[in-house]
């Protein structure tokens, strides 16, 4: 929507310049010959002054009048650039909650400008405008899908859901890094529960429908449509297990069983390392038994003309061999390694999973195994240290088919999205590549 001078405002700048005797410097003279007006010459420059405003007001009209929508959201994305920086003098959690809180309130940019169309594609039947999501962690208990969304993500993963409300571990448990553009954490799970998850998610459908029912009547045959189950982008939900629970697998069916009407994709999460016990369920025989009980817990359920969403595996990314042959699925959440140069940081000793930069290579080869083993047929995301379009575009050519940022996003703010979209778009023309799907393997191959 552009940015318009009404009449009005024009009209009434001339009417206080009327009254202010700018245009009133005329005066009729009773001494004048001919009884005719007489034209001081402080009454020139009014006119001069007026003249001057007037086209001011005028010009600047007919300039901000022409702003298109895709300059002034490039400006608003550009401001937040000037607030985040407040953000690193606040305890990292603090900042978390206000990041969250500032985006389900809508106090963030919308992303108004079109995607380019080499980075649209189509993964699980599901059409995504961009590759580049949000990963679980940033937004847990789905207080901010849609403001999320409207700033550009390909698609938002809420979570980790546990079952039951928890609290996770004492605080602090949040540390940065910020010379190595790093995070650890070591949160546990901290969650709402899937019964507040589902009431958030459940409105935020139910609003999608309505938007689609009143807008269906304006679409055209050749529109493509991007988005899912919760608006603009696509929606996936992450799901943990409680820190006291005995039975992980009981724990994961209770989350499909509530939470996956509302997702277009389902992460089982057995990654973290804050929580005790779960990444033993990435064996092979635990990781086996729990994804065919969420499975079937999923297949039982009743299902529209979409089917149900894909299942997805979350792992880590620093798992042996033998344990990559096993695991076709997501790739790579934190590690609990400490790669340079985070390893140099006085805070590395802090026990949590190391997320950011010092993660991408590690996260990038373990990538690049998976798409290998899996011959290029499995779906990957892939995410760990991902901070520029570049760095999208080489997981990408690693094997990813879709990428996540986390700590990136934590430092750079709004203003990332748009800079991350639009380098990777140049990779991709630059080597000659007409789309996303044509890249991905590129170096496997």
């Amino acid at each position: 929507m552009a940015v318009r001078v009404s009449r009005n405002f024009l009209r009434e700048a001339l009417n206080r310049r009327l009254k202010a005797g700018a245009l009133g410097g005329l005066r009729q003279s009773s001494t004048a010959a001919g009884g005719g007006p007489v034209i001081p010459h402080s009454s020139k420059k009014g006119r001069l002054l007026t003249g001057a405003t007037i086209g001011l007001i005028i010009a600047g009209g007919a300039y901000v009048s022409t702003v298109d929508e895709a300059t002034f959201c490039g400006w608003l994305f550009s401001a937040t650039k000037l607030v985040n920086p407040f953000f690193s003098f606040l305890d990292p959690e603090v900042a978390h909650q206000l990041a969250v809180s500032a985006a389900a309130r809508g106090w963030v940019p919308r992303e108004k400008r079109p995607d380019s169309p080499l980075l649209g594609l189509e993964v699980w039947g599901r059409k995504f405008s961009n590759p580049v999501g949000l990963a679980a962690g940033f937004d847990k208990n789905a207080e901010a899908v849609e403001g999320l969304l409207g700033l550009g993500f390909g698609f938002v993963e809420v979570g980790s859901v546990t079952p039951i409300p928890q609290e996770g571990n004492p605080k602090p448990r949040i540390f940065r890094l910020r010379e190595e553009g790093a995070i650890i954490n070591r949160c546990g799970f901290n969650s709402e529960g899937i019964v507040v998850v589902a009431k958030r998610l459940g409105a935020q459908h139910g609003k999608r429908k309505l938007d689609d029912s009143s807008s269906s009547s304006f679409a055209t045959n050749d529109e493509v449509k991007h988005g899912g189950k919760a608006g603009p982008g696509i929606l996936g939900v992450n799901l943990g297990k409680n820190k006291t629970s005995e039975d992980a697998s009981a724990d994961y069916v209770q989350g499909v069983h509530t939470l996956s009407q509302f997702a277009d994709y389902l992460v089982i999460n057995v990654s973290s390392p804050n929580t005790p016990g779960l990444r033993k369920l990435q064996g092979r025989k635990q990781l086996k038994d729990l994804v065919k009980k969420v499975q079937a817990a999923r297949d039982e359920m009743q299902w529209a003309e979409d089917g149900p969403p894909p299942l997805l595996v979350k792992i880590a990314p620093d798992l042996s061999k033998q344990d990559l042959e096993d695991i076709a699925a997501i790739i790579s959440n934190t590690t609990i390694s400490r790669p340079d140069p985070a390893s140099r940081n006085p805070l590395a000793n802090e026990s949590g999973g190391l997320s950011g930069k010092p993660l991408f290579g590690l996260s990038t080869n373990v990538l690049r195994d998976m798409y290998v083993l899996t011959r290029g047929k499995i779906p990957l995301i892939g995410c760990g240290g991902v901070s520029s379009g570049e760095d999208a575009y080489k997981k990408i050519r690693a094997g990813a088919t879709l990428v996540q940022l986390y700590t990136a996003f934590a430092y750079g703010g709004p203003a990332l999205i748009p800079r991350i979209k639009a380098e990777l778009a140049e990779c991709l023309e630059r080597d000659g590549y007409k789309s996303i799907q044509e890249a991905v393997g590129a170096d496997c191959r």
